[in-house]
């Protein structure tokens, strides 16, 4: 059962990010309204979308604590997701195996911010205004899996060789039946309920910042008469 929900959730996952994707890359964007002082040249694109992306340029200028917070959680987020590559590969690459360490250190920080943004939300008047139950619901849930995490990696061990041949399994469509532990059971669900909704979600600035008119754009509007479709008619 659990691995029908896991194809499943892929599936959708997989589907809805591409139809998410698709659909933005089909919108047009007749006006530039890149924010001042915007790159010329596509190089400068190129570089302004990468600062976007890596260092979170916007959110330093408007807030450093929320920056930190912010930065934290999505570099912790990543080494924990490279740390986990080891289940789904057989050998595993010496360089996932060198982030391993890192990748623990990463699972214990990662709750620090997921605490900060949470009660951030709740507390900030602007936020809590514009925040909806399911904001909550996906930090609450991302804090399962991180604390569930680390509990299986504390305190109740799970059987590694049988995660390992639970997901190989899954990954060559030869599923097998999973460790029996329960909290195994309830990290791997949160996962799958995440994955599920991520496309649904705000979680989809991970593709939609490629597409914003106001870091994608070259500031050209004085070298360049742009008309709109609608202006002749």
């Amino acid at each position: 059962m659990i691995n029908i929900l896991a194809y499943i959730a892929v599936v959708i996952f997989v589907g809805g990010f591409i139809c998410k994707v698709w659909i933005w890359s089909r919108i047009p964007a007749p006006l530039k309204i890149v924010s001042t002082p915007g790159p010329i040249t596509f190089p400068g694109v190129i570089l302004r979308m990468a600062s976007e992306v890596f260092l979170f340029r916007s959110l330093f200028r408007g807030n450093k604590l929320l920056w930190l917070g912010g930065w934290i959680f999505h570099i912790s987020f990543l080494f924990i997701v490279l740390r986990h590559l080891r289940y789904f590969f057989y050998p595993v690459p010496a360089w996932i195996m060198g982030l391993q360490t890192i990748g623990i250190y990463a699972g214990y920080i990662i709750l620090l911010p997921l605490v900060y943004l949470l009660i951030r939300r709740r507390t900030v008047d602007r936020n809590s205004y514009i925040s909806n139950p399911m904001d909550y619901i996906t930090l609450i849930l991302i804090i399962v899996i991180a604390f569930t995490g680390i509990l299986m990696k504390q305190y109740i061990r799970v059987d590694l060789v049988d995660v390992k041949a639970f997901i190989l399994g899954f990954l060559t469509l030869h599923p097998t039946i999973g460790p029996g532990s329960v909290l195994f059971l309830i990290h791997f669900l949160s996962v799958l309920l995440l994955i599920i909704y991520f496309p649904f979600s705000k979680l989809m600035h991970a593709g939609g910042i490629f597409f914003s008119p106001t870091r994608n754009q070259r500031d050209t509007a004085r070298e360049i008469r742009h008309i709109t479709p609608w202006s002749n008619i």
